[in-house]
């Protein structure tokens, strides 16, 4: 008997089961310096010990980001390596800052699954959590993927769909502790913008671009050990093209975001999350961000901005999300809602 692993296709999965997923990962300073040296980010508080220590963060937490795709990563040898893609996310809310030391370990729940009319693949639902060294949660989310099935003419499970919140409210966003903006340093952080500057309905052109290659790409990928083939093996796919991970363009437009929201420091939540279209080395990523909600919150000097973060192949100055057809807009790549904390 083969002792290798060929992952889980659509019809090993079951509603109500537990995976507990391999490989615990230790977040190191490593970790921070090579995100910053794949995604252009610079945000003040990951990148400034000080900084975040004068915010009441101490040590300094990495990238929210960062323990999202190491403990995205853990879940892919048993949910989607046999994927067709990663279709959404949902309920995502980041329980605590991770900071160097930090081991996070990943379970998943499968939640949802159902049969696609072609009878060649199905969706799958699960709902991970991501705990810590000291079994604290440090996040969970639900996110939903496209799973190739091993026997086409196996019977199709019974359909079952999950609900799911369209947004994390904004009394449930958790703050982490000690959180306190009243003494801010906005030269530091490199604009002027606080809570109060940004209105409902305002967009913002992050003006920037980054031009996708397979070695970045791919190395990133590996960075937190996800091994999806569609990602690495030109085999993997008819057109013989190497797929971007669709969290390599969520780090690039969160970190070209920077550019008129460069205070909006800490991602509290992803409320819902798409990937509209594949991406692939030579495609250059734009972004722009629309307000659609802010909220008060409990810590000092915290606000709270709710926001559409959109990433385009190729840049958008109209940004348009949708055509009248209700479809994304040609070029749309990532249309991804989110909660940031801000100082008021």
């Amino acid at each position: 008997m083969s002792k290798t692993n060929p992952g889980n296709f659509f019809e090993d999965f079951t509603v109500g089961q537990v995976i507990e997923h391999a490989t615990p990962r230790t977040i190191t300073e490593g970790d921070r310096a090579l995100y910053g040296a794949i995604y252009p980010t610079r945000f003040a508080i990951p990148s400034s010990a000080e900084f975040a220590a004068s915010v009441g963060l101490s040590p300094a937490p990495v990238e929210d980001l960062v323990a999202f795709h190491v403990a995205f990563g853990k879940t892919v040898p048993d949910v989607s390596l046999n994927a067709v893609a990663n279709l959404g996310y949902a309920e995502c809310r980041f329980h605590r800052p991770v900071v160097p030391g930090d081991t996070l370990r990943t379970s998943s729940e499968v939640i949802g699954l159902k049969q696609n009319s072609n009878g060649k693949s199905g969706v799958v639902y699960v709902r991970s959590t991501a705990t810590n060294q000291r079994g604290e949660v440090a996040l969970d989310w639900v996110r939903w993927v496209m799973v190739h099935k091993r026997d086409h003419g196996s019977e199709a499970p019974e359909t079952v769909l999950p609900e799911v919140a369209k947004a994390v409210e904004a009394d449930d966003l958790v703050l982490p502790e000690g959180l306190d903006f009243t003494g801010y340093d906005f030269a530091a952080a490199g604009e002027p913008h606080r809570f109060d500057d940004y209105a409902v309905g305002e967009k913002i052109d992050h003006v920037d671009g980054v031009t996708l290659t397979d070695a970045e790409h791919m190395m990133a990928t590996r960075l937190w050990q996800n091994t999806a083939k569609v990602h690495f093996n030109t085999e993997a796919r008819p057109d013989g093209s190497r797929l971007v991970y669709g969290g390599h363009v969520i780090s690039l437009a969160r970190a070209l975001s920077f550019n008129g929201l460069a205070n909006a420091q800490l991602v509290a939540a992803v409320n819902a999350g798409s990937h509209a279209a594949p991406a692939f080395a030579g495609d250059t990523v734009y972004a722009w961000s629309e307000v659609l909600d802010k909220a008060e919150t409990s810590a000092p000097g915290v606000g709270a901005l709710r926001l559409r973060l959109v990433a385009t192949k190729g840049r958008d100055e109209s940004m348009t999300l949708r055509g009248e057809d209700g479809k994304y807009a040609p070029g749309v790549l990532l249309d991804l809602d989110l909660w940031a904390l801000v100082p008021r």
